[in-house]
């Protein structure tokens, strides 16, 4: 008989698999006159009684039905009706909201999964607190264990910078290199810096830097390109620990809504998702960017494999123009406010940058570059521009990663060069309780700017930035309708004139993250033929105040038709 289900008395059942449909073929809808003399197909899940936030152009619905990995109908609960069979999985919604599946189109994903169970300092709230956490986490593990992740914000004590000499005592047996949560600084131990041949006659570096006390010994800070120096002291992961953080990572984003995600990272993560890929243990659709200066390996792994597919796919790239705002690296036109000395750096050359860009627009690959100062940004417009008018038109889909702080005349110059914004909402309520301090009034009147970027015609796609915020696209989308920043001091939104809708940031999470990956055939939107990749809320967040939205969680998230998560 039917398979009933209604979000009343639903269970938790979180991690919960089903089998992966055996036919993944495309379903054909009626439209030749032999479909039209077959029968009609039914549905191996329906979910009714919905408020269902297509994404087409603001249109709505009360149900959708899905054959196997395809959406086979979006309509009113009538309208699918004849589609539900005897053993057709029907779920009652009760008005609750279904949207497409969101696409983060901005995460580290095996460093997040590497991240859920390392030593967790994103919150540590004094030196105390920090320091404590990680002799705690020291005395959990065997001697001789490297200790990573963190995620460290030394905002939350003050702005002071930790010291190898903090954890020295905690750590005699240990390598520590934590990093800080924008991942641009990290803090190594003494250890660590001993075990990778790091002390005061080691050079600096272009790019980056070494953090020195007042005798020009290494504090234990390192910048950006500094921070390789003490990776060393760090022993490559094995395969059975990468195949761990990748269903890690999964498993976390699939109880968040997120059914596809961007990846920005290495060669050697490409690997492990590779491998999933081929054992079919995927549960997230991943497209993977790989580094910008290794373009032309990139290039012969498209020749030899061809692009990937659904699940996993490859064909863009990543670079830097600069660093972060938190650890005072990104690149300014104007010195920092709190340090008038200080305007940042760039960590790669604006002419390689150029050279990288244009050899990889030439073999038809997709450019991604990490820019968050306005000098940055500024920079990296007039290289798409230059290599844009040198190579000639094409669908190339130039993206600015982060985007966070543009100059006032550079809205425009996003849209007139059809640059895509790929911005991670978090950040703007998370820095806002320091960004002034660092950058003044007037250069935060255009931080984190949604608002302007869709009024000049930029398109936008939201992600997270994980590991350096929660991939958590609800609390994404509370922060880019209301702005109010973590600490509480911004409840009316902080830059509020930067709010943008409920609808425009649905929009971001799933048509534009789809667009920013050459996906919108598949992905983003619920229509029929689509891939059925959707999310149940528990409440319709139309129908709350926009404060509410941060307190509304997933019911179920639904990949290729699979349901991957179930609350």
């Amino acid at each position: 008989m039917t398979q009933r289900t209604s979000f009343q008395n639903v269970r938790l059942r979180g991690g919960i698999r089903f089998f992966r449909a055996l036919s993944a073929a495309f379903l054909t809808i009626a439209g030749t006159a032999c479909a039209r003399e077959a029968a009609p197909p039914s549905a191996t899940l329906v979910v009714q009684n919905a408020h269902v936030w297509t994404g087409v152009d603001g249109q709505r619905a009360e149900a959708v039905a899905i054959s196997d990995d395809r959406i086979l109908a979006v309509g009113s609960n009538a309208d699918v009706q004849a589609l539900i069979a005897d053993d057709t999985r029907v779920l009652d919604a009760g008005g609750r909201l279904v949207t497409p599946g969101f696409i983060d189109s901005h995460v580290h994903f095996l460093t997040g999964g590497f991240r859920l169970s390392s030593v967790q300092l994103r919150d540590a709230a004094t030196r105390e607190e920090f320091v404590a956490r990680i002799e705690a986490f020291a005395a959990s593990v065997a001697p001789g264990t490297a200790i990573t992740g963190g995620d460290w914000d030394h905002e939350n004590w003050g702005g002071e910078l930790p010291r190898a000499d903090w954890i020295d005592a905690a750590t005699p047996d240990h390598p520590v290199v934590v990093h800080r949560l924008d991942g641009h600084m990290v803090l190594a131990n003494t250890a660590a810096m001993r075990a990778a041949g790091v002390d005061r006659n080691t050079s600096d570096v272009d790019g980056g830097e070494i953090v020195r006390d007042a005798s020009g010994a290494p504090t234990g800070v390192f910048k950006d390109n500094a921070i390789p120096l003490v990776l060393s002291a760090v022993p490559e992961p094995t395969e059975e620990l990468s195949d761990r953080a990748l269903d890690a990572a999964m498993a976390y984003v699939a109880e968040q809504g997120v059914t596809s995600v961007h990846h920005m990272g290495g060669f050697e993560e490409l690997e492990v998702f590779t491998r999933a890929w081929n054992e079919d243990r995927l549960d997230t659709r991943i497209t993977a960017c790989t580094p910008l200066v290794w373009w032309g390996r990139l290039q012969t792994r498209i020749a030899q494999l061809g692009p990937g597919d659904a699940w996993l796919q490859w064909g863009c790239l990543k670079g830097f123009v600069d660093g972060s705002l938190g650890s005072h690296t990104a690149a300014f036109f104007e010195p920092f406010s709190d340090t008038p000395e200080d305007r940042g750096f760039f960590v790669e050359s604006e002419e390689d940058l150029y050279r990288w860009t244009s050899a990889a627009d030439g073999a038809g690959l997709q450019v991604n570059i990490h820019a968050i100062g306005d000098r940055a940004i500024s920079t990296l417009l007039d290289i798409f521009e230059r290599v844009a008018d040198e190579r000639g038109p094409r669908d190339r889909r130039f993206r600015i990663e982060h985007a966070q702080h543009p100059a006032p005349g550079d809205f425009e110059r996003f849209a007139e060069l059809g640059v895509i914004a790929s911005m991670q909402p978090y950040h703007a309520i998370d820095d806002g309780r320091w960004a002034e301090r660092v950058i003044g009034a007037e250069r935060i009147r255009t931080t984190y700017a949604f608002r302007s970027f869709l009024d000049a015609g930029v398109t936008l796609a939201f992600g997270s930035d994980w590991f350096v915020a929660p991939p958590t696209p609800i609390e994404g989308l509370y922060a880019a309708v209301t702005r109010r920043t973590l600490d509480g001091a911004n409840p009316d939104g902080w830059v509020p004139e930067q709010k943008i809708s409920l609808e425009e940031a649905l929009h971001a999470y799933t048509v534009g993250s789809a667009f920013a990956g050459f996906s919108e055939d598949e992905l983003g939107t619920l229509e029929p033929g689509k891939l059925a990749d959707l999310v149940v809320l528990d409440r319709d967040l139309f129908a709350v105040p926009p404060e509410e939205i941060r307190v509304a969680s997933v019911l179920m998230t639904v990949v290729g038709g699979r349901v991957v998560f179930e609350r």
